[in-house]
């Protein structure tokens, strides 16, 4: 890490879930993505959060002594705060207090390239903000006054409160302009009878590999980076049988997306539900790999696109050995799912644009059913 990147302690609570390690390094990573370095953790086991600080007191003692012996600036809470914790750790430890929810909004905001993937942005952060100006401290509660407020009876709290609910409707009306337009692209799509196929999956699953690889259209946006993609593109691919489909990328999947995401990219994340088939991108290379299925089907659920069909495409074969492949393979199978191996930066598609061809024609001669 650079000197001048952020230091930081990730504090959480061990509730003795077999899930708690794996969400902490995926924080970490998250963190690493924003140029933070970890340089601590400090985790309490206990059955629940504290009302107040998350952790108990002695363990919030024990984090501003870290703090102040290793220059830290940063705390980072692996577990979503409320209000009043996230003012109340802060406020005890003097350093700034960062949440789960709030890191991967940091790294959309980073990501964000188009006015939609922006504005949707801000949509969230202005929901997340909203709940939390009570925690921001005693400012928040001083009498304002002046041009633009009601009244010098008004809080600031109150001034910065209204801001807020004005840029949230006003993002509001952006947007369904922009689901308008994508609601008429999406039927121009139906009516031209050309098969949509989406692919889908945790965030650097390799999507866009596939999709820049598959549509030979190299100004496809491809990083090895968490959420490199925050806006749908959609390509007309020609597969070597003479089928020709529309193949879809949108915003990677991860645990625990904030409420608040989910809302605001809801008409990004629908492009997935008006698909015709799904190609659900696993990383071969990730170490919980049946664990980050679950989270995509789940995802899957929540979105209403768990009864499209779909196959598995485990990714990234070339970084892995023939039995390790041979393995996960049978695990996904006996997971009840279609499972391919490929590699989509640079191994042969074969066996998928095939896979592509009989499954589409299959469901061409059933009948589209329309969504």
């Amino acid at each position: 890490m650079k000197k001048d990147c952020r230091r930081s302690i990730v504090v959480s609570i061990d509730r003795g879930d077999d899930s708690d390690e794996r969400l902490l390094s995926e924080l970490e990573l998250l963190l690493q993505n924003l140029k933070v370095e970890v340089v601590d953790r400090v985790i309490q086991r206990r059955r629940s959060p504290d009302p107040a600080t998350l952790i108990g007191r002695g363990k919030v003692s024990l984090l501003k002594d870290l703090c102040e012996a290793q220059e830290i600036d940063l705390i980072v809470s692996d577990i979503p705060l409320s209000p009043r914790q996230r003012g109340t750790l802060g406020s005890l430890v003097g350093r700034e207090v960062w949440d789960r929810p709030l890191v991967i909004m940091k790294i959309f905001e980073e990501r964000a390239r188009t006015s939609e993937a922006k504005l949707q942005v801000e949509l969230a952060r202005c929901r997340y903000e909203l709940p939390h100006l009570r925690g921001l401290g005693h400012q928040m509660s001083r009498l304002g006054g002046g041009i633009g407020t009601r009244g010098p009876g008004e809080t600031e709290f109150e001034i910065h409160r209204r801001k807020l609910e004005r840029r949230i409707r006003d993002i509001d009306r952006k947007l369904s302009l922009v689901e308008r337009r994508r609601s008429e692209l999406r039927k121009r799509r139906l009516s031209s009878g050309v098969p949509v196929v989406s692919l889908v999956g945790y965030t650097n699953s390799g999507k866009s590999t596939l999709l820049r690889r598959m549509s030979k259209d190299r100004d496809i946006h491809v990083a090895d980076a968490l959420f490199a993609t925050l806006d749908t593109a959609v390509r007309s691919v020609s597969l070597s049988s003479g089928d020709v489909l529309l193949l879809v990328d949108t915003v990677g999947f991860i645990r625990d997306l904030p409420p608040s995401l989910v809302s605001a990219f809801r008409t990004t994340l629908e492009e997935t539900i008006f698909a015709d088939f799904l190609a659900v991108v696993l990383d071969g290379t990730d170490p919980d790999l049946m664990e980050t299925l679950d989270v995509v089907r789940s995802t899957l659920v929540d979105i209403g696109g768990a009864d499209i069909p779909r196959v598995i495409l485990l990714n990234k074969i070339d970084l892995m050995d023939k039995g390790t492949v041979k393995f996960l393979e049978s695990r996904i199978r006996g997971d009840g799912e279609r499972v391919l191996a490929i590699s989509g930066e640079n191994g042969p598609l074969d066996e998928f644009e095939a896979f592509l061809t009989q499954e589409l024609r299959l469901r061409i001669s059933e009948g589209r059913k329309g969504r």
